[in-house]
């Protein structure tokens, strides 16, 4: 029995997320359908990140064991041919045996776009989350810098984590904009934040805060209180799935 690893990117548009699930189409289901109907076997997938409803990947890791002899890297041109267009294998190679992609150290990096425009731009609605409001771009980095660092991220957690403890470290939490393209004008705002775990709809919480931060509907000191407190409602709402994407699952020593 041989151990592969898949990095898969998807637009996570037409799944109800990662995980398989009763009567939804999934990430992981469609996956795990086209190796079975490939390899002509009782495939299991293990998935480093489950990924909610609508949210979409560069480079999502899973691994499966399979009898097969096939040369590890030609799983993912091998794979495609039976995936639909919006799942692709990027890479495909052998691990350990007792490789687990959820128990390993790793550091995950998101991003999160909002599209910042009077008038919302349909090439962009399946990948960012539209604010017509004026953002106050300063203001959010500023907020952002709070974020990082280790702390009790309870207040930028949805309700129903299962987790024992909501201490997470975060790296990084950058802002980047550029002008949208269009004749009204307006901004892509990209908020990438990187750590070394993260809580149920955590990004988007933070997305979602510091969009309040730009429209001047919070301030710093919420954000401050948000962490001190642990509270949800200090902290803002959830931004939608739209707007995110894993970008990488980076391995650390």
């Amino acid at each position: 029995m041989r151990r592969i690893r898949l990095i898969v990117s998807y637009d996570g548009t037409n799944y109800c997320g990662w995980q398989i699930q009763e009567n939804a189409v999934t990430v992981e289901g469609t996956l795990t359908d086209a190796l079975r109907k490939w390899l002509k076997e009782d495939i299991e997938i293990i998935g480093a990140s489950r990924t909610d409803s609508g949210v979409h990947a560069y480079g999502n890791i899973a691994v499966f064991d399979t009898n097969s002899r096939i040369p590890a890297e030609k799983f993912a041109i091998g794979l495609n041919h039976y995936l639909p267009e919006d799942i692709r294998v990027q890479k495909s190679d052998e691990v350990e045996s007792d490789y687990h992609p959820r128990y390993r150290n790793t550091e995950k990096t998101y991003e999160y776009t909002i599209l910042n425009t009077k008038i919302n731009l349909p090439i962009y609605s399946r990948y960012s989350y539209h604010v017509y409001h004026p953002l106050d771009f300063e203001a959010m980095k500023e907020a952002a810098e709070l974020l990082v660092g280790e702390h009790d991220f309870s207040a930028f957690c949805s309700a129903g984590s299962q987790v024992k403890s909501k201490v997470r470290t975060i790296y990084e939490v950058s802002l980047d904009k550029q002008k949208a393209m269009g004749c009204n004008g307006g901004e892509v705002i990209r908020i990438r934040v990187r750590g070394n775990g993260f809580l149920y709809n955590m990004v988007r919480i933070i997305a979602g805060t510091l969009v309040e931060i730009g429209e001047g509907r919070r301030c710093l000191a919420d954000v401050k209180q948000a962490l001190s407190t642990g509270e949800r409602k200090k902290a803002g709402p959830t931004a939608p799935p739209e707007g995110l994407v894993l970008v990488e699952i980076r391995e650390v020593p």
